[in-house]
């Protein structure tokens, strides 16, 4: 307010203070200063004593390390409050048990609800399931994609927590949602609106594009995707770069390939219908390749063999 500005934020790795800090004195500091019957009564601490894989010493130790770096950020950056996901809850517990016993200070923990996927699970590195703000990691189309698959009894949550739009719009939003749940207005507006702010208006329409190609089979949408753009929708697929041939036809193409194997069997799979180019499907494996219509205008092709099996492939001198 008034044109002011934030504070500094500082990015501190705790490997700079762990690092340094004996295991003796810290036994004699901070360890002293931990009670056990607190730490083994957090929930967590008992959910994993009565797990088959049961709880190794690092593993308990940990609270006792977050704790201690609590009080390490309050020592030497004046840090009062300690933020956390809701599953954090004891772990800054015992942080704020460590600050107050061994300087008198107030300070204060604030956790907030967990972001979970579809099925109610916790979102992170460990379960495999992370969204990342980095591009390299959570694509544009990817994000966008894991707002728009956000159930109803969520997407009004969401809407409050991750976008800037007024309540009242939020409101109107959700009014028209129950008059036509079935055009998913919240959770487009949601995804767009949470893409934009993390990967700008250009993150934006390359989500609406790869979302248009894979699931619309939309062509122009094809043509009008860069390479960045196809990698990212599809990572696993393997490449190729091809020379255009007079005469080629489907079947040298899916050869070429190395999407169906050679004889009667490749030679099958493609009349029986398994292969699409451009989201287009063909039978007639002697079908003579076409350009604009095979063969997009940014020298891309994008073959499909089965549901899920696809190959992209470069023309090269066309």
């Amino acid at each position: 307010a008034g044109g002011g500005r934030l504070g500094r934020a500082a990015l501190l790795d705790n490997a700079g203070w762990l690092d340094r800090q004996p295991l003796l004195d810290f036994l004699g500091g901070a360890g002293g200063r931990l009670r056990m019957g607190t730490l083994l009564s957090r929930q967590s601490c008992q959910a994993r004593l009565r797990s088959p894989e049961g709880m190794s010493l690092a593993e308990f130790l940990y609270p006792a390390l977050q704790a201690y770096d609590f009080l390490h950020l309050h020592q030497h950056h004046g840090c009062r409050i300690q933020l956390g996901g809701a599953d954090q809850m004891g772990n800054i517990m015992s942080g704020y048990e460590l600050v107050t016993r061994m300087t008198g200070t107030d300070v204060f923990g604030i956790t907030v609800p967990l972001i979970t996927s579809t099925t109610g699970d916790k979102l992170g590195k460990t379960a495999g399931n992370a969204v990342w703000l980095n591009r390299d990691k959570t694509s544009p189309f990817e994000l966008y994609q894991f707002f728009v698959r956000q159930q109803d009894n969520t997407v009004e949550k969401y809407l409050k927590l991750f976008t800037f739009l007024p309540l009242e719009e939020i409101d109107h939003i959700m009014e028209m949602h129950a008059k036509e749940p079935e055009k998913w207005g919240p959770q487009k507006r949601l995804a767009a609106e949470v893409t934009k702010l993390v990967h700008g208006r250009e993150g934006l329409e390359s989500a609406k594009r790869c979302t248009k190609a894979l699931y619309y089979s939309s062509v122009e949408a094809l043509e009008a995707m860069s390479d960045q753009e196809l990698q990212e929708l599809f990572k696993q697929a393997p490449s190729a770069e091809l020379m255009l041939e007079p005469g080629m036809n489907v079947l040298d193409l899916c050869r070429k390939a190395n999407a169906i194997p050679d004889g009667p069997s490749g030679y099958q799979k493609i009349t029986d219908g398994g292969v699409s180019i451009n989201g287009i499907r063909v039978t007639n494996p002697e079908t003579v390749l076409i350009l604009g219509q095979h063969i997009l205008k940014n020298g891309v092709s994008l073959l499909r063999i089965g549901k899920k099996n696809y190959y992209i492939i470069k023309w090269l001198q066309l």
